[in-house]
């Protein structure tokens, strides 16, 4: 099996005239933690909606464990194993935390989003729903409804709900905007923690994440691909620094992306 999960070859998007994304060439090695950075309108979120199907290139080829899938459907693509986590916690409120798990895991009863289903088969799911919540963190919140979580908690949530889908490739949109500290590096160690045994990459624009979990960086600028390495070598290149509005390397570590 190739090193390879995913891949882009010349992918480009116009929108009226405006090219948003411009000839991306990306391979996303199995097994790692990849980020997509750059500045602000640098085409990220318009590339991760590519990746996602939610977008149809314009031009250029998608591949995932050398299939092509230019051409398929969300919902197809999460059948193969590719489950995206949005930028907005995207969770049931009114629902307990162990509700919104059962959810995740009712495709393997082949009945996914049957609200009406009884208690009984969905009560067989509460031992594989709480061996998810154990895995981040989230044991004690079983019952807890879903809209009095913090923010940071409901991201773990939003987290556990995507390891239901059994992802082969996690594609995780900011995962730490809009948190404090605290939650940040709560999130920060379970994406490091989740991501054994599988791929994952992430749209981020925290770069202290950035630097501390990710094995390659991406850096897109006006839809292109500028440069691209680990983060030593990513946060030293001269084109990064002057795409970051002219920050020296240092600066780099906070600048946002």
């Amino acid at each position: 099996m190739s090193n390879v999960i995913l891949e882009t070859k010349h992918l480009s998007k116009e929108f009226k005239g405006f090219t948003a994304v411009s000839d991306v060439n990306l391979q996303v090695q199995r097994g790692h933690i990849h980020a997509l950075i750059g500045p602000n309108g640098a085409g990220k979120t318009t590339c991760f909606n590519l990746l996602t199907k939610f977008l149809v290139p314009t031009t250029g080829q998608i591949l995932f464990n050398g299939r092509d899938i230019t051409a398929s459907k969300p919902a197809q693509i999460a059948r193969q194993g590719i489950i995206r986590s949005f930028q907005i916690s995207a969770v049931f409120p009114h629902l307990s935390v162990m509700e919104n798990v059962r959810i995740g895991l009712q495709h393997k009863l082949g009945t996914s989003y049957h609200f009406w289903k009884s208690a009984r088969s969905l009560n067989r799911l509460n031992e594989q729903a709480m061996a998810l919540l154990e895995q981040v963190d989230l044991r004690e919140f079983a019952s807890s409804i879903t809209v009095d979580l913090p923010y940071g908690r409901k991201r773990a949530l939003e987290i556990a709900t995507t390891l239901a889908m059994e992802p082969e490739l996690m594609l995780l949109d900011e995962p730490t905007q809009g948190m404090g500290h605290e939650d940040v590096h709560r999130v920060t160690e379970l994406i490091k923690k989740v991501s054994a045994g599988r791929t994952i990459l992430m749209v981020e624009h925290n770069m202290s994440v950035v630097a501390g979990i990710c094995d390659k960086i991406s850096v897109l600028q006006r839809g292109a691909m500028l440069a691209e390495g680990n983060y030593e070598q990513v946060s030293r290149n001269p084109q990064v620094m002057e795409a970051y509005m002219g920050t020296t390397a240092g600066e780099l570590e906070g600048a946002h992306a």
